[in-house]
């Protein structure tokens, strides 16, 4: 299996982040021939205050970047991973992932649990409740007989979903985020790499890099696939840019049978 993640700089203009979003699919699809293609948190729009964030959602399935994107994975025959984008539902807004099939249908949504509501060392706010709902259902998907669960940045923080995942089934675990400079610098690669660790799973965590918000807040990018050992098997650079690896699968049987930490957990 192979899985290739997409690190963007979306901001403010929709239809730019949407054509970027695109173009960088094809091209990577084109170059690496991945079976899973991953998009990073908040692809389509991430911009400032609340009526920006509910005006750039959209219903599903009816909503266009919704029908875009099932048509390009239809199209180029791969499961893509739509990082998250603003789902609008009724009078609420959430933080929603959803998975195309190599056929265009939808195989998959989930909506952030975790909100990050925080102050962070760089004396920037971040309210995401005040304008996302909580999502409630822990999700997994499959590419061929892998299965894939869903998390969204802030969720790195909880292990117990991670092992919600794991004790569903998962092989693969896929973190779109748009990871703060800030915190990014210190703890995104440890909590990646523990991630992979306890659940001896490949970890995949894609984000957002450089800066948004007319340069008022930074995301630290940094994209990469870990191991079930907590190796990183690949990296994107500084900026946007694609990164792509292989997932030898026989290697998490054998991570778990030598370490078999999911039959000896007490609490």
């Amino acid at each position: 299996m192979k899985i290739s993640v997409v690190q963007m700089n979306s901001g403010s203009d929709k239809a730019k982040n949407l054509d970027d979003a695109e173009r960088m699919v094809r091209d990577v699809v084109e170059a690496d021939k991945p079976d899973l293609v991953v998009l990073p948190e908040y692809f389509a729009f991430l911009g400032e205050g609340r009526d920006a964030v509910h005006g750039s959602g959209e219903s599903f399935p009816d909503g266009p970047t919704y029908k875009r994107f099932a048509a390009l994975a239809k199209e180029l025959g791969v499961t893509l991973h739509c990082g998250s984008m603003v789902e609008k539902a009724g009078n609420n807004h959430y933080n929603a992932t959803v998975v195309f099939g190599p056929e265009g249908t939808e195989i998959a949504k989930y909506r952030k649990i975790h909100l990050f509501d925080v102050d962070t060392p760089g004396g920037v706010s971040y309210r995401e409740s005040d304008t996302i709902g909580r999502g409630e259902d822990v999700v997994t998907y499959k590419v061929g007989d892998t299965t894939v669960g869903c998390a969204i940045c802030y969720d790195i923080r909880f292990p117990e979903l991670f092992r919600a995942l794991r004790d569903k089934g998962a092989d693969v675990i896929v973190l779109p985020a748009a990871f703060t400079l800030m915190t990014g610098k210190d703890h995104w690669e440890v909590l990646a790499r523990a991630r992979a660790i306890e659940t001896q799973t490949y970890f995949a965590a894609v984000g957002q890099a450089g800066a948004h918000a007319d340069g008022k807040k930074w995301c630290w990018g940094h994209s990469m696939v870990i191991d079930p050992w907590g190796h990183m098997v690949a990296q994107c650079s500084d900026g946007v840019g694609t990164a792509t690896a292989r997932l030898d699968l026989d290697r998490i049987g054998a991570v778990r049978r030598d370490v078999p930490v999911a039959r000896h957990h007490v609490l």
